[in-house]
């Protein structure tokens, strides 16, 4: 370690600290963006979702997702117009810090940090389960699979950034075309009455056979109607890296959008209609037992549960990515330590990959508990949400003439309605795992007292995010001169 390494930000690094931690640029044009947002989520289409169901039933779980969709929509608009403007690594922590100071872009960072080292390691221990389902090379699920999916997928972040994210594309095209197969095989065999047919919970507020919970079920189940979109607002953490930021970012994000409302709508209503809520609501595999029930597999259930391992794989590789880079940008920053930024000669975070990467296995390996590790990404996930909508209302406010390639559809409305939801879902984190949500406080409460006794006196000037933030601060001192 080096002196630039140690220095706070009241002692400028030495000139090579950034050339020591940069990125690949241009590596990414928008259509490797798109994909890389499908990626982030398409293995919430094949499971996990459908426990909604028993939150919520059909009604429930169809309105939370539509709530959901409404939230991730308004948040898409925003961080479109957010990466426009401040096109970094840093993504909504970035975006944060400019509206809302240190503190706020530290508590941004922490909590997408949080979403992006735990739900890979919950998908490592997917991912075995499917292995060891699908009987592949005779091999039980278990921590020799979850070090061969961190070793293997992290090597190929590690050859470069081009390659890792065409592979992700290629993997997220099968699982994509994968649904779409199922969705036609499943609709065959539709029947309006499979949808409500959950025994009805006669004490609960409001309750009805598409409500079989009542409508408090609608709010316990917002956590799995995001599971359908969970993790597409990493797109903008690809900024440095990719092709003409200004203009891929916010058509990547809208057309990753508009794909993953199509495969959630079909996906929904094809699993229920073809086998009932009922039977699909505490299925590990919805998709397959909605195409098989009880009975023997076919040509086609085999094929989508082939084709379910690679959603999995998809999402873990692009969920590998975005964590990398969000640490890579706080520890650049100096919001974390120093050395956790650093590059290799082919431009890749290589600590900011392995170190998450190790501790994502040792959690994986050490709990097994792949659900709890979900709920916990959830939460934090809220968290970000809701700062990075609220970042977009208060740099509207407080910034109007700030130069903005692309505007939100909408303006604060939009992100407003974004913050509303945002804080629901946070809420509803609590009815559905509380001692999940109460880990990640704890863990938050950590990170807080790390950036509140140490890295907050020791952050770095000439990171781009603190270099934005400096120039709206020069700026502010002209205006009221």
């Amino acid at each position: 370690m080096t002196l630039e390494d140690t220095t706070g930000s009241n002692t400028p690094p030495s000139d090579n600290y950034l050339e020591r931690r940069t990125l690949r640029r241009g590596s990414a044009g928008w259509l490797l963006l798109t994909g890389l947002g499908v990626a982030y989520v398409v293995s919430g289409d094949f499971s996990g979702w459908n426990i909604g169901l028993s939150k919520g039933g059909f009604g429930g779980l169809a309105a939370a997702t539509v709530l959901m969709g409404l939230m991730y929509a308004c948040l898409v608009f925003a961080l479109a117009e957010l990466s426009a403007i401040l096109p970094t690594a840093g993504g909504g922590y970035g975006f944060a810090r400019r509206a809302l100071g240190t503190w706020g872009g530290f508590l941004t960072g922490t909590a997408i940090l949080i979403e992006y080292i735990l739900a890979p390691a919950a998908i490592s221990i997917f991912i075995g389960d499917y292995v060891e389902s699908l009987g592949l090379f005779g091999l039980e699920s278990g921590w020799p699979v979850y070090l061969a999916c961190f070793a293997i997928f992290i090597g190929i972040h590690l050859w470069g950034v081009g390659e890792a994210l065409r592979f992700s594309l290629v993997v997220t095209a099968i699982a994509v075309a994968a649904l779409l197969i199922f969705a036609f095989g499943a609709f065959t065999d539709f029947h309006v009455s499979g949808l409500d047919d959950i025994p009805v919970d006669k004490h609960a507020l409001g309750s009805n056979s598409w409500l079989p919970f009542g409508l408090l079920g609608i709010w316990a189940a917002f956590p799995f109607g995001m599971w359908f979109f969970l993790g597409v607002e990493g797109v903008p953490l690809a900024a440095e890296e990719a092709k003409d930021p200004v203009r891929s970012m916010p058509k990547a994000l809208s057309i990753s959008m508009g794909i993953l409302v199509l495969l959630a709508a079909l996906t929904f209503f094809a699993s229920t209609g073809a086998r009932g809520s009922a039977a699909i609501q505490d299925a590990g595999n919805p998709l397959v037992v909605a195409l098989q029930g009880d009975g023997e597999a076919t040509a086609l259930s085999r094929f989508v549960n082939y084709a379910g391992l690679a959603g999995l794989v998809a999402s873990f590789f692009s969920l590998i990515y975005a964590g990398s880079r969000q640490l890579f940008a706080l520890s650049r920053a100096g919001y974390l330590p120093r050395f956790l930024s650093l590059t290799s000669r082919r431009k890749s975070p290589y600590l900011g990959l392995l170190i998450p990467g190790a501790i994502g296995f040792a959690l994986a390996a050490g709990t097994g508990d792949g659900a709890r590790m979900l709920n916990i990404a959830v939460f934090g996930a809220t968290i970000s949400y809701a700062l990075m909508a609220l970042s977009h209302i208060v740099l509207r406010r407080r910034e109007p003439e700030l130069p903005r390639p692309y505007r939100t559809p909408g303006g604060v409305l939009t992100s407003s309605v974004a913050l509303v939801l945002a804080l629901s879902a946070l809420v509803a984190t609590f009815l559905v795992d509380k001692d999940a949500a109460l880990i990640a406080l704890v863990v938050y409460g950590v990170a807080l007292a790390y950036f509140a006794f140490y890295s907050r006196h020791h952050l770095v000037a000439s990171a781009p995010e603190e270099e934005f933030a400096a120039l709206a601060e020069a700026e502010a001192e002209l205006e009221r001169d």
